[in-house]
């Protein structure tokens, strides 16, 4: 399959792509996603969007660089959201040629961890990503409101890491200093 990938800023995103994006989020988490926006708890920086021969959009990441806490000590993390691919261009290559780019991205950079939270692992692993176990610290966002509503305290298991700096990932606690992804 042949893809042309684009990196666009949130800000420069249009009418007609945002309906594409939001097409695409809604197919592929349909009974998670909010029908009425692109974002589920807060807008990404940025997105990698992948489109087919015919400019179709079929696969979309989002992502946020932002400092996190681990153990006292600052790390510079780009974290991955909502990857997704249409569910007629899966098991394609298309997740695993979004996740390349973000590596790709990541390189030269002040990037120490790629981050993610993932029900279904296997593409991560396939790619590179580990399972890390840490207590994990955020900011709780009502998703329907979009009011905070406190402050998450606890170990999730769904969280993984990718190193792309020179920082050892270590376990124990992590605060997100802000929404969880």
């Amino acid at each position: 399959m042949i893809l042309k990938i684009d990196k666009v800023f949130e800000y420069g995103i249009g009418n007609e792509l945002e309906a594409s994006i939001q097409q695409l989020l809604t197919d592929s988490f349909p009974f998670l996603y909010p029908r009425d926006r692109i974002y589920f708890k807060q807008l990404p920086q940025f997105r990698f969007l992948a489109f087919n021969q015919e400019n179709q959009l079929i696969g979309q990441v989002g992502l946020d660089y932002r400092v996190m806490n681990l153990n006292g000590k600052p790390v510079r993390v780009l974290g991955v959201i909502d990857l997704c691919v249409s569910p007629n261009a899966r098991s394609q290559g298309v997740g695993s040629t979004l996740l390349l780019e973000i590596d790709k991205f990541s390189v030269g950079r002040y990037i120490d961890f790629i981050l993610l939270f993932a029900d279904n692992m296997t593409l991560y692993l396939r790619n590179g990503y580990r399972p890390v176990k840490n207590k994990c610290k955020w900011v709780k966002i009502d998703n329907e409101t979009q009011i905070t509503t406190g402050i998450g305290l606890e170990q999730l298991d769904e969280l993984m890491i990718k190193k792309v700096g020179k920082i050892d990932w270590v376990e124990g606690e992590l605060d997100l200093l802000g929404y969880l992804y």
